[in-house]
């Protein structure tokens, strides 16, 4: 934990606990699958056996985080944010989409090895087994403690922002949003009287509506997080009403960080106004190694965004620590890894004018170049 009235978070993308992963986790659920050509979850762990070696079977439930405990560990961020993207429930009926996410209830302790503070559901495997699936989700998340943001039992629960308080220094606040460009059916989107997702589109209507929303919630010395899963998978292009949406959130609505996801891959970054604004985190853990396709995006190579802020909620420092998804866990990049997210990071990010250092290998994102 920092100190001195000092803020940090750490936040990661997407957190696809199901499936694979399910599988090697102490408590496996059923792995029945209703995809095209895979019909057992078990088949994902063997892809990743074939191309890595071996996977233990019944591992801790902290086996995933892998080297990345350590890193929590010795940088202490006050918030540890992920975007989770799997159903956490035993319901067995499933959406008619094609891929269909879900862990056992009783894994959902590999959540809280990591000490995991908020998970985002606004995204589009939260309700992959129904509106049953999202009730459970929401029940077992909430008995383990963990705040949830961008989904939830009605349009006043999922707009709600996750509160988390820290002592003696304020709160941040975290508001989850999904937009249709990720590919979340519009009759996901909750209701008055519907549970469902955060659903929006970028547009200033949604920027003044947000504002107003985070007006009446927030107090002095509060940091607010939006987080949103929004566009494809694959590619680095950024929309520009993605990044008009983006910056309207920091001028409009007062945003301290746009914590952007979606993209199996990391994507662009920039500063803007003195805000982190995160167009793509990428795959923070999944099951997908052995999978040929896209596999020059190297979606087996990931970051820790860890952002520090100072007492007075100005921007300090935009840390990103590489990782690699090895056998279901992560991994310490090597060099070759990590000059590989360098690269990528360094001419995405030059794109909107700012640069990307490389600091005992760490990422820097910097600070300097966004300030107005």
């Amino acid at each position: 934990m920092t100190g001195n009235n000092t803020v940090s978070l750490a936040l990661v993308g997407d957190v696809m606990t199901g499936r694979g992963i399910d599988q090697i986790l102490p408590h496996p659920g059923p792995p029945v699958l209703y995809e095209q050509a895979v019909k057992s979850a078990v088949d994902y762990v063997a892809l990743a056996e074939f191309a890595n070696g071996p996977i233990r079977r019944r591992v801790g439930f902290d086996y995933i985080w892998g080297a990345a405990l350590a890193e929590l560990d010795r940088r202490q961020p006050d918030v540890r944010i992920v975007n989770l993207e799997t159903a956490v429930t035993r319901a067995d009926q499933p959406e008619p989409k094609g891929i269909n996410y879900r862990m056992n209830p009783d894994n959902v302790a590999c959540l809280t090895a990591a000490a995991v503070d908020c998970c985002v559901l606004a995204n589009n495997h939260v309700l992959d087994w129904g509106r049953e699936g999202l009730t459970e989700t929401l029940a077992v998340l909430a008995r383990a403690g963990l705040k949830t943001a961008g989904a939830g039992h009605t349009i006043a629960e999922a707009a709600a922002p996750a509160v988390l308080p820290l002592a003696g220094k304020g709160r941040v606040l975290v508001y989850g949003v999904a937009c249709q460009s990720s590919g979340v059916p519009p009759d996901w989107e909750a209701t008055a009287t519907r549970s469902g997702v955060h659903l929006v589109e970028p547009t200033a209507a949604v920027v003044a509506s947000l504002a107003e929303r985070i007006g009446a919630d927030r107090r002095p010395g509060d940091l607010v997080v939006v987080s949103i899963h929004w566009g494809g998978n694959w590619g680095y292009a950024v929309p520009a009403a993605d990044r008009t949406f983006a910056h309207a959130l920091v001028d409009a609505a007062g945003v301290d960080v746009v914590h952007g996801h979606s993209s199996h891959h990391v994507k662009a970054a920039e500063i803007y106004n003195g805000k982190p604004v995160f167009y793509g985190c990428g795959d923070f853990l999944n099951d997908y190694e052995g999978i040929k396709d896209h596999a020059d995006y190297r979606g087996d190579l990931t970051l820790m965004y860890v952002v520090e802020f100072d007492a007075d909620r100005r921007l300090r420092d935009v840390a990103m620590v590489p990782f690699k998804i090895r056998n279901f866990r992560l991994v310490r990049a090597n060099a070759a890894d990590v000059a590989r997210l360098h690269d990528v990071m360094r001419r995405e990010c030059r794109r909107f004018g700012g640069d990307v250092r490389l600091d005992d290998g760490t990422l820097r994102l910097s600070v300097a170049a966004g300030r107005p």
